[in-house]
């Protein structure tokens, strides 16, 4: 094939990257024809990058092909595989933020849920309806944006979209009982769709730590936000939430890693009330950095 070849070692390079960037795209941000699409081209540029041929260049006559000095050939070949280094570990990344964005849907969905589950529950009419609205809203982005789009931790569960449709149907058929109809009732149905989830996020290896580390997330940043700015009253708001989604992560586990995300947390309180406003920041990127060591470890 040497002599057939007809692209540049510069074009080469940049049919390499490409490849790992749309592979690494396709691979972990999309599914379906997407999918397909980005790795398919991501394997065409592979192996004409590899060969150093490209079939269209030739039904073109294009030849850009050209015997590089050793310096230019050794240089691109190192900045290849620094990017393909790269590659590796935006893999690891991508990996990572998909469960995570995940994790962050269902959440904010759930929330929902476990609102109207517990008003349904207590048979507050007018609080169930309001709760029951937001479910129906929230789930519905979530239905659509997973019935087209499976992360990478869920890429190979075959269960996961039929069980994304019993949870729809059964929340669907509530609504008059949640405006007019029996709350009880639509209480025990409503409890349906916790065993589903639960059955989905534990066949996919998702912990109930990890859930509840990305539950706090978002309120322990509106602490941070409140220190930052030395607003002692938003402080003392945000931590009465905060406190009680730490609660929830200290009843699965309580080691040393979690007790100094609660020390922080209190000190970030503390120093509030005492109003030590110059330190109150340092104290906060310390509840922070407790934070997200537990939750790139565990999370």
């Amino acid at each position: 094939m040497k002599n057939y070849k007809n692209i540049h070692s510069i074009d080469r390079s940049i049919r390499m990257i490409l490849s790992v960037s749309l592979f690494i795209i396709g691979f972990f941000w999309f599914s379906g024809i997407i999918n397909l699409i980005l790795l398919t081209i991501s394997i065409l540029l592979a192996i004409t990058g590899i060969l150093g041929f490209c079939p269209p260049y030739l039904l073109f006559g294009i030849n850009w092909y050209s015997k590089d000095n050793r310096i230019s050939k050794l240089f691109l070949g190192i900045f290849t595989i620094i990017f393909l280094i790269v590659g590796i570990g935006w893999s690891y990344a991508s990996i990572f933020f998909t469960k995570k964005f995940f994790l962050e849907d269902y959440n904010r969905m759930n929330n929902y849920y476990k609102q109207t589950l517990f008003n349904t529950g207590k048979e507050k009419r007018a609080e169930s309806i309001m709760n029951y609205d937001l479910l129906i809203a929230e789930y519905h982005i979530f239905l659509v944006k997973y019935n087209t789009y499976q992360p990478y931790s869920l890429r190979w569960d075959k269960e996961f979209r039929n069980d994304l449709n019993k949870i729809s149907s059964i929340i669907h058929t509530l609504k008059e009982k949640t405006y007019t109809g029996n709350l009880k009732e639509a209480h025990l149905e409503l409890e349906k769709v916790r065993p589903i989830f639960q059955d989905i996020l534990k066949r996919n290896n998702f912990s109930l730590l990890a859930i509840s580390l990305v539950d706090f997330h978002d309120v322990m940043e509106t602490v941070i936000e409140a220190a930052d700015t030395k607003d002692v009253s938003w402080v003392a708001k945000a931590y009465l939430i905060a406190d009680e989604k730490l609660k929830i992560i200290e009843d699965i586990t309580n080691d040393d890693e979690i007790q100094a995300i609660r020390k922080n947390l209190n000190d970030v309180k503390t120093f509030a009330e005492q109003n030590k406003l110059e330190t109150l920041s340092t104290k906060a990127a310390e509840l922070k950095s407790s934070f997200v060591k537990v939750y790139l470890k565990r999370g």
